[in-house]
């Protein structure tokens, strides 16, 4: 059976990207036969914001969307500490303490989702005074895996390969897992068969990959569909606050001020994007 999911932080409104998203998980499973799961994404520290949970719930409603609410993030903890406390016995994490500021500093390279860590803490003891983040040492994760590969319904059969995203966080100095641990573990933990997401984060699917074969979890199928954009070509985001009031695409405010949802849904399964809006694949890794 196909499970998909849609897990949206609430760390601000949905806009018509994280629509055009949920459609196309629901559609992929209810096709299918399959089940579709709403998971909340809420450990984000002071930018989580409770209140906005229930608005997602009524504008999936309101998108004519029918799904499975499995649990939240926040009632999970104990499964990252426990997977972070494997790994780290395992000699494959290593505390960071490095600020961004420290990072930037030394004039990194640049990889798909910006800049990529230079290893400066792998190799020294760090003062463990200091807020410290725990970090993947990638080379010697894929020294453990060996060759992987992962399945991608629109681009094939891909190696995984995350190096060009270097020792990436997978426990935050300021929560209980990074993104890539929590969902790598909750996709599992869920059941989730089809992971389904934005192309912008397709690179993020090799380390998921290396992930779930360091912790012996099942390998699910991918399913990176399109972009929307806007008309300076850079995708809907809530660090632009595409979904607040005011913005044109935010979908609690559309629902509010009458908008037909179900009539939006339609349009969106057909690509038919409102004026201003451009459904767009970016390379593989583009942010």
């Amino acid at each position: 059976m196909i499970v998909t999911r849609f897990a949206p932080s609430p760390n601000g409104p949905l806009h018509l990207g994280h629509a055009y998203s949920a459609v196309v998980a629901h559609d992929l499973a209810r096709e299918a036969g399959g089940r579709f799961l709403l998971r909340i994404e809420d450990i984000d520290g002071a930018r989580s914001r409770p209140e906005l949970v229930d608005d997602f719930r009524r504008d999936l409603e309101w998108l004519g969307l029918e799904w499975e609410e499995v649990a939240a993030q926040s009632a999970r903890l104990g499964s990252y500490e426990v997977a972070a406390r494997r790994l780290m016995a395992d000699g494959l994490l290593y505390r960071c303490t490095c600020t961004r500021a420290e990072i930037q500093a030394l004039e990194p390279r640049m990889g798909p989702e910006g800049l990529v860590y230079p290893g400066t803490c792998k190799h020294k003891h760090v003062d463990l005074s200091r807020p410290s983040a725990l970090r993947l040492d990638m080379d010697a994760a894929l020294a453990r895996t060996g060759e992987l590969f992962w399945e991608d319904e629109t681009a094939g059969c891909i190696a995984a390969d995350p190096r060009e995203l270097g020792d990436v966080v997978l426990v935050r100095k300021d929560a209980p897992a990074g993104y890539h641990l929590a969902a790598t573990l909750d996709d599992a933990a869920d059941g989730v068969t089809l992971v389904t997401r934005g192309a912008d984060l397709f690179f993020a699917s090799h380390i998921h990959r290396v992930l779930q074969e360091l912790l012996g979890l099942p390998v699910p199928m991918w399913h990176h569909h399109a972009l929307m954009l806007e008309g300076d070509g850079r995708k809907l985001a809530k660090s632009r606050q595409s979904g607040e009031r005011g913005s044109g695409w935010g979908l609690t405010a559309m629902r509010e001020a009458g908008e037909d949802g179900r009539a939006l849904a339609e349009r969106l399964r057909i690509g038919q994007m409102p004026c201003g809006i451009t459904l767009s694949r970016f390379p593989h890794g583009s942010s």
